[in-house]
C-alpha cells in the first residue's frame, strides 16, 4: 500500500513524556507531530463527525474506534491540503493513537510504521509522581489524584500496551524515559534520525 503515511509511533505509559518528545520532534524539519489530543481539541463540533463526538462525550462514553480513526484521518488530510504536513518528505510522528489493538488494525491501511519509540521507566512510582506534579502545574486538580493516575495506568496496561504485539519486534526501540527532556531527546534522536535519513533518501529518488 504505497499511499500509506510513513510513520513513527511514540509509545509509553502515562507520564512517559510522549507529548513532550513529540512536540520537540515536530519542531525539527522533516518530522510532523500529531497527537490524538490535538485531533479532539481542534474538531469542528458542528461537523457530522464533531456532532458524533459530542454525542458520545456528553454521555461520558468513549468515542468508538472507527470514529476516532476517521477523525484522525480527516484532521491529517486537512493538514496535508494546507501543506502543513508534506507526506512525501515528512515523517509522521504520532502519540496517543493507536490507543488499542482495534485502532491499530484500523490504521494499518493508512500508516506504514517504520519505528516505534517505546519510552520506558523502570520506576512506576516516579512516573506517577511526574504525572501528579504535571497535573498540579497545569491546574488540573482532579487529574492529580493518585487514584485517577493509577486508573489511567491500569487502562494503559490492559488496552494500550498490547498494541506493541501488533507490530514486528524489529521496529520497537526501548528508550529510557527518565532524565531531563534534553537527555531523553538525545536517546530518541538516536532511533529516529536513521529512519528519517532513509525516508529522505527514498523521497529524492
Amino acid at each position: 500500500m504505497p499511499d500509506r503515511y510513513q510513520t513513527i509511533l511514540l509509545f509509553g505509559a502515562p507520564g512517559a513524556g510522549k507529548g513532550t518528545q513529540g512536540k520537540i520532534l515536530g519542531l525539527i524539519p522533516g518530522f510532523y507531530h500529531l497527537s490524538c489530543g490535538e485531533v479532539f481539541r481542534t474538531l469542528d463540533i458542528h461537523s457530522p463527525l464533531g456532532k458524533t463526538f459530542v454525542e458520545y462525550s456528553s454521555r461520558g462514553e468513549l468515542v468508538p474506534d472507527d470514529v476516532t480513526v476517521q477523525m484522525w484521518q480527516e484532521n491529517l488530510h486537512a493538514q496535508t491540503v494546507l501543506s502543513l504536513f508534506k507526506p512525501r518528505v515528512d515523517l509522521l510522528v504520532l502519540d496517543g493513537i493507536p490507543r488499542n489493538v482495534n485502532q491499530a488494525r484500523l490504521m494499518d491501511k493508512h500508516i506504514n510504521v517504520l519505528a516505534i519509540v517505546h519510552l520506558i521507566c523502570s520506576d512506576k512510582e516516579k512516573m506517577i509522581e511526574r504525572l501528579r506534579r504535571r497535573a498540579l502545574k497545569e491546574n488540573r486538580a482532579d487529574d492529580a489524584k493518585e487514584e485517577v493516575i493509577r486508573r489511567r495506568w491500569e487502562v494503559y496496561e490492559a488496552e494500550t500496551r498490547p498494541v506493541l504485539a501488533h507490530y514486528p519486534k524489529t521496529i520497537i526501540h526501548d528508550v529510557d524515559a527518565m532524565g531531563s527532556p534534553g537527555r531523553v531527546l538525545q536517546r530518541v534522536l538516536e532511533v529516529v534520525v536513521p529512519v528519517q535519513e532513509r525516508h529522505f533518501s527514498n523521497a529524492l529518488q
